[in-house]
């Protein structure tokens, strides 16, 4: 027998062994009757309701029952929205701080272009210098900001930076600005798109 298959039999051997050991349950029910007190309850829900008028009435317990249960406040986990916008609200709260359908259409917006960074917490995208074949004395890059959760003209911010090859260096380009708001259109129009897409 080699030492590998040695080794094998003698973890088999000692996981069995470890898993169908005779151990003895311990009685948890003082320790789970301690964590039920209401005192412990409203401790770990972190409610903010702890006036003595709260307690009194019953608020406190509930605030702090509803909190465990739903991982939130008085109206769960969600809150409560007074705008009436919930989709977008509804698609940002599952991880990503900016609008998703926003940040996908920038994406392919500019998928032909190498990235340099992209971070979709903080809702930035960067692409590397991109040459088109026809013209290989220009060059362009693209910055993309999103700003928000909503699928708004203010929540996106393009910028296009361009450089000419002149005695075999790169001079900065001035890109009017009609081109980055044409280019911010363009993304507005295509995230729309998914959106309608997507319901």
């Amino acid at each position: 027998m080699n030492k590998i298959t040695k080794l094998i039999i003698v973890f088999s051997i000692l996981f069995v062994g470890s898993c169908s050991s005779n151990k003895e349950k311990k009685d948890t029910s003082e320790l789970w009757s301690k964590a039920m007190t209401t005192e412990r309850i409203i401790k770990r829900s972190g409610t903010k309701l702890t006036s003595q008028k709260q307690r009194e009435s019953g608020l406190t317990e509930r605030d702090a029952l509803n909190r465990l249960k739903t991982g939130g406040g008085l109206f769960g986990k969600k809150g409560i929205s007074l705008s009436g916008v919930g989709d977008d609200q509804q698609v940002a709260a599952m991880g990503m701080p900016i609008n998703p359908y926003l940040w996908r259409a920038s994406l392919e917006s500019i998928s032909f272009m190498p990235l340099s960074s992209a971070d979709p917490f903080g809702g930035i995208i960067i692409t590397e210098w991109y040459n088109d074949e026809k013209n290989l004395n220009e060059r362009c890059k693209v910055n993309i900001f999103i700003k928000g959760a909503e699928l708004t003209t203010n929540n996106l911010k393009a910028s296009i930076f361009c450089q000419q090859k002149e005695s075999g260096s790169w001079i900065d380009t001035n890109v009017d600005n009609d081109k980055n708001i044409d280019f911010e259109n363009a993304i507005l129009e295509k995230a729309k798109k998914i959106r309608l897409s997507s319901q």
